[in-house]
């Protein structure tokens, strides 16, 4: 049986959490090939210390390794939030037949959103873009995760400021 897109997204998903361990923003992405998961990946920037972990790369690379080869042709990349310029290209190189995203990204996306590198016309290779599966989920994800985030820098700052005199400028004008 042939995995649809609803459940590649939930295996995404379920991956994304994982980058939760290590404080990574929750991005998860599997690589579906022949109906079935050959790769999954999270983000791994800040455990790694790498700009280029990116959820999508490690699962293109690691779909390369387990096919023998850098054409990724017959494979479908399911990521949670929409890709951005540096993994849209790795798609468009990797000549990956389809991409599927859950929520799309309004500050960075680029398979449609700010831009729209999959589908250039332009590029000698066109990726095929599914968007919206299991959105509100991926969002929520998201959301949740940053809304900690500024709640942790919001708690941080606030003892800060009650530590002594700081920030107060003694000096006279």
């Amino acid at each position: 049986m042939k995995m649809d897109d609803r459940e590649a997204m939930r295996a995404a998903l379920d991956e994304a959490r994982r980058a939760l361990d290590h404080a990574d923003v929750p991005i998860g992405a599997v690589v579906v090939h022949d109906g079935a998961i050959i790769a999954v990946a999270h983000n791994r920037r800040e455990i790694d210390r790498d700009p280029l972990a990116h959820a999508e790369i490690l699962a293109l690379r690691a779909a390369a390794a387990h096919l023998g080869r850098w054409r990724l042709t017959g494979c479908t990349l399911v990521v949670t939030l929409e890709p951005c310029p540096m993994c849209a290209g790795a798609l468009v190189n990797g000549r990956v037949d389809r991409v599927v995203y859950g929520t799309a990204d309004p500050r960075a996306g680029a398979c449609g959103s700010v831009l729209n590198v999959a589908a250039d016309p332009r590029l000698n290779h066109r990726v095929e873009i599914s968007a919206g599966v299991l959105a509100d989920e991926a969002a929520t994800l998201l959301r949740d995760f940053f809304a900690g985030r500024r709640a942790a820098c919001t708690s941080a700052r606030a003892k800060n400021d009650t530590d002594g005199d700081a920030g107060i400028d003694d000096r006279k004008g």
